[in-house]
């Protein structure tokens, strides 16, 4: 009875979603407050009912309630708790029914959160983020119903993808979904303004905090999924340029631009179209993610679905909100007069600069993207777009981006000087270049990857803290190392974020350029070196696992003839689901990871081993984590919470607490 109750919870979300979106829309024209006050409450149901509907299927997979076609086809008696739980969302029904309870959590903050904003802007904002919450509970109420009941309860499971089978599912699709969803605020705001027809500094600083959260949980996410593709499929990298890593990673660049954008907004009112837009396209890749994901048009290890179908409403539901947002961008754009007027060399054209870049970026993964599909539907040809495309494609423009970053952030607002700038950072140029250099005279073979990677990456991160050191004045060391411990978090969540970004440039640059990778068969005893590493196969035991049989080797490592580490690759084998997965041995440190696979056994003996030695590999997550702390630091900053202006000092009176 408790499956109905979260059924029947589901369907009355539904229909305070339709209220939400119709009566507060009607009150902002109308000027009504009554119905415009509607919008508060009607989100904060519609929360609490979507998150009772998920306790529910929780609760289900928990007991495992195998009367439920989705317990049924995602979970089993044997499988730990922890996968019974995680696997309430590794798979299409159960996803979407997460992304509802995200979508409706961002929409109860809004109405909680808003009370600074103009009360016509608010009512407006919170219906056009139920109009989005209107067409997905349709969706999954109509097409995606996880509260479907089997008319005859079978004893088991047929278990859940051993590919999902690991605590990175219990992370990583949250973590993205907060992302994907949160730019649908900004969606929301950008929609609200058109309607009105304004956009101001004010709108601009509304606008940041929600697309700086959506943007940091979406590194976050985008990160613990590369770490998951890493340790867990055996391929030994970090990404694939693969549709689904695609799909996540185009609303983040989108997004980094949008947050750039809208920073010249709220400083000097420009940029006020292109803001808008930015909006608009950063939830439309969202859900040309969610499309990508669930269709099954595009092959993907990381799809939840293969269902053309379903796929195709997903497509719809996109081509509505972005048809109709676009529309009203082309009726409202003459409107969006920008009153900010700066010189060639300034800060606002850098950020230009910088909004090009990650768009024009964002542009070449869509086409490698999207390609092959359209080269099947229009020319009937098969073909895929892999590494190579992206790596040469996109790599430029990253590489702009992270030359142009340091001076962008010390150029002076309106009209400012690139030898003044620049003096600031001749130091970090200096050691950049230096860097380089040794790295380019030590490394091993010819490639330039590695040093260029050392340059942008100190460049990067030198500039950060130049950036830093230059908004310290002129006094002695100590007075100005007093004053940089005083700047506002917003400040040191800005510097952080791009340090973060120098790390991982510099990560991904050297595990590119000085892995080194050995494969052999290898019998009990042998005894192998890989650069500065010994490898010894021990032993190959098997042993059932708690819903597997395992093939797992031991595998001794020396370095310099001394004992290093033990490690254990496993060939894992799932009997419910009939699939075998690849865990792989990692020994991490700070310099180098040591990374083992253990293959299948050979017809003339022996298994097959595949190491890898990975330097600087940890540097990857390390920088994304920086970036992410960054979010953190100016989220947290008083000055961009929304409607929160920062208190004057004079002002005798609290403060009431938001």
């Amino acid at each position: 009875m408790l499956v109905e109750y979260g059924h029947f919870a589901l369907i009355l979300a539904f229909g305070v979603a339709i209220v939400q979106m119709i009566v507060p829309m009607i009150g902002a024209h109308r000027g009504n407050a009554a119905w415009m006050a509607l919008a508060e409450p009607a989100a904060t149901v519609q929360f609490l009912l979507t998150g009772f509907a998920f306790a529910v299927l929780t609760w289900a997979f928990v007991t495992s309630d195998f009367s439920l076609q989705l317990v049924y086809l995602n979970s089993h008696t044997d499988k730990p708790m922890i996968y019974k739980i995680t696997g309430v969302w590794g798979n299409h029904e159960g996803s979407m029914l997460l992304w509802m309870l995200i979508l409706t959590l961002f929409g109860a903050l809004a109405a909680w959160f808003g009370g600074g904003l103009p009360t016509r802007l608010r009512a407006r904002v919170l219906a056009v983020q139920a109009s989005i919450a209107v067409a997905f509970f349709a969706f999954v109420i109509f097409t995606s119903n996880p509260f479907l009941r089997l008319e005859v309860p079978p004893l088991n499971g047929r278990d859940l993808n051993p590919l999902l089978q690991d605590p990175g599912l219990a992370f990583h699709p949250p973590f993205l979904y907060l992302g994907y969803v949160g730019l649908s605020v900004s969606f929301s705001f950008a929609v609200a303004a058109l309607i009105e027809g304004r956009v101001d500094a004010a709108w601009g600083r509304w606008v940041r905090p929600w697309t700086l959260a959506a943007w940091m949980f979406l590194t976050v996410g985008i990160a613990l999924g590369s770490w998951w593709a890493y340790y867990e499929l055996g391929w030994g990298g970090f990404w694939f340029w693969d549709p689904v890593e695609n799909a996540s990673f185009m609303p983040w660049l989108i997004a980094a631009a949008l947050l750039h954008s809208a920073i010249v907004v709220e400083k000097r009112e420009a940029l006020k179209s292109w803001t808008i837009l930015l909006a608009i396209l950063a939830f439309g890749f969202s859900l040309l993610g969610a499309f990508i994901v669930r269709s099954g048009v595009l092959t993907s290890v990381h799809a939840f679905a293969n269902d053309p179908e379903r796929g195709m409403l997903i497509l719809i539901i996109l081509a509505i909100f972005l048809g109709g947002a676009l529309t009203l961008f082309a009726f409202r754009a003459g409107a969006m007069e920008a009153q900010g007027v700066f010189s060639t060399i300034s800060r606002e054209s850098a950020l230009v600069l910088n909004n090009i870049l990650l768009a024009v970026s964002c542009f070449v993964v869509f086409i490698g993207t999207i390609w092959p599909l359209v080269a099947e539907i229009l020319f009937d040809r098969t073909l895929s777009v892999g590494p190579p495309f992206f790596d040469a494609a996109f790599t430029p423009f990253m590489v702009g981006l992270a030359i142009v970053l340091p001076l962008g952030s010390i150029l002076a607002w309106k009209r400012g000087t690139l030898g003044r700038a620049s003096k600031h950072l001749v130091g970090w140029f200096v050691l950049a270049v230096a860097l380089a250099a040794l790295a380019y005279a030590i490394q091993s073979g010819n490639s330039a990857l590695g040093p260029i990677g050392v340059a942008l990456g100190v460049w990067v991160v030198g500039g950060a803290i130049a950036d830093l050191w230059m908004r310290s004045g002129r006094e002695g060391f100590a007075a100005r190392l007093r004053r940089i411990g005083r700047l506002p978090r917003a400040d040191w969540g800005k510097a952080t974020a791009h340090i973060g970004m120098g790390v991982t440039i510099f990560g991904i640059a050297a595990m590119l350029a000085w892995e080194r990778e050995d494969i052999r068969i290898a019998n009990i005893g042998d005894r192998w070196d890989v650069g500065q590493f010994t490898f010894q196969l021990d032993d190959v035991r098997q042993f059932q696992g708690p819903n597997y049989l395992t093939t797992m080797a031991d595998i001794a490592v020396f370095r310099r003839d001394e004992p290093f580490a033990m490690l254990n690759p496993e060939k894992r084998f799932y009997p419910v689901a009939n699939m075998p997965t690849t865990e792989a041995a990692i020994s991490n440190g700070v310099l180098r990871d040591v990374y083992v696979t253990l293959g299948d056994p050979q017809e003339g003996g022996g298994f097959a081993v595949r190491v890898y030695l990975k330097p600087f590999a940890n540097w990857i997550w390390g920088g994304a984590i920086l970036m992410a702390l960054g979010g953190c630091l100016s989220l947290s900053d008083r000055r961009l919470r929304i409607g929160a202006a920062a208190p004057k000092k004079t002002q005798a009176k609290a403060v009431p607490a938001e």
